[in-house]
């Protein structure tokens, strides 16, 4: 059997009985690979000491550090925001940052990142907003891998260190205030979850929402709840049906700006005065918000991505360092909407 660091991708192929082929697929792209052939081929390279050819000479010859950031960038503008803290705190230190996209933080796990570690030969890695399986993890320990987390609440991520925010706590706030300004019926449109192994972070919002209307007497029956795809037309299609209802909604809470988007836009449709008739609350506090005239939930984006980047430097620095979890400060953000 080959030594650490000397198996070539014929070693691991060998080791499971597939082609090179398939191994090459687990590390490049791991999304076209059956989940269990992915764990077999991965657990392998890792016992073998497996490390692409081309990126071990590449790594070799780089005279400063690389970390990954893994994120839904693409569907979630918020997380760009994220990043730029990430990008502003390494700006002076010379490290090559690495970016990954991944769908959704409504969908299931990244097959991608579980063969980062090793395609990528990262000195760290960022994730935020994607569900980190039990095996996932486990994976990441066995390789000693540096990983600090952004708002990621699954119960793997409580072995990393982390920086959140208070998901259900924001969800409370927007009801806190909804209540402040004396309304009785409310609804929260929120996003399609595609696995139910994990609490998204819009079902962490209901649940605080619904938790302190419940807390303050409002009857169930007074909480309409609507899930919907991550589409602004999808949510002002949901918001219009309950406000064409016999007993409408006075007051929505959406799971984040893009959705409130759609609510705000189908009770003007509706003729419904905002915020008189209709109050709407989003979530973030994206540029879209300032120009809806949304009032918000407003999150620390820059603030998360430059403080995970610390965590991540001072555990590079020193391994051994405990497990740090930073909680930080939500806020609401008033306009015209409520």
């Amino acid at each position: 059997m080959p030594g650490p660091g000397r198996a070539t991708i014929y070693d691991v192929a060998a080791a499971v009985g597939v082609s090179i082929s398939t191994v090459s697929l687990c590390m490049n792209n791991p999304a076209r690979v059956r989940p269990e052939t992915l764990r077999q081929v991965l657990d392998a390279a890792e016992r073998l000491g497996f490390q692409p050819r081309a990126e071990a000479v590449s790594r070799a010859r780089r005279a400063h550090d690389r970390v990954g950031v893994l994120a839904p960038f693409t569907s979630y503008p918020s997380f760009a925001r994220r990043l730029n803290g990430v990008l502003r705190a390494y700006a002076k230190a010379g490290t090559e940052i690495v970016v990954h996209d991944h769908d959704s933080v409504a969908s299931s796990a990244s097959p991608l990142l579980a063969s980062l570690p090793l395609s990528e030969r990262l000195d760290g890695l960022i994730i935020m907003g994607v569900p980190l399986t039990a095996e996932i993890a486990q994976r990441l320990h066995r390789q000693r891998f540096n990983v600090v987390l952004i708002d990621v609440a699954d119960e793997a991520a409580e072995e990393f260190s982390s920086v959140r925010i208070d998901e259900a706590g924001g969800g409370a706030m927007a009801a806190r205030f909804l209540l402040d300004r004396g309304h009785r019926r409310f609804a929260f449109i929120g996003e399609e979850q595609a696995s139910q192994q994990y609490r998204s972070p819009s079902e962490q919002r209901y649940e605080g929402f619904a938790g302190a209307l419940r807390r303050a007497g409002i009857p169930a029956a007074d909480v309409v709840k609507r899930v919907v795809p991550h589409r602004m037309g999808r949510a002002g299609a949901a918001a219009a049906e309950l406000l064409d209802s016999p007993a409408p909604p006075t007051a929505f809470f959406a799971h984040d700006d893009v959705l409130a988007g759609g609510v705000l836009s189908a009770a003007q449709r509706a003729g419904r005065a905002v915020p008189e008739e209709v109050a709407v609350v989003g979530f973030d506090d994206l540029e879209l918000a300032e120009q809806l005239g949304l009032t918000t939930v407003r999150l620390p984006f820059e603030e998360s991505g430059r403080v995970a980047a610390e965590i991540l430097a001072e555990r590079r620095q020193d391994p051994g360092r405990s497990v740090r979890q930073v909680l930080l400060r939500l806020s609401i953000t008033e306009r015209s909407s409520a």
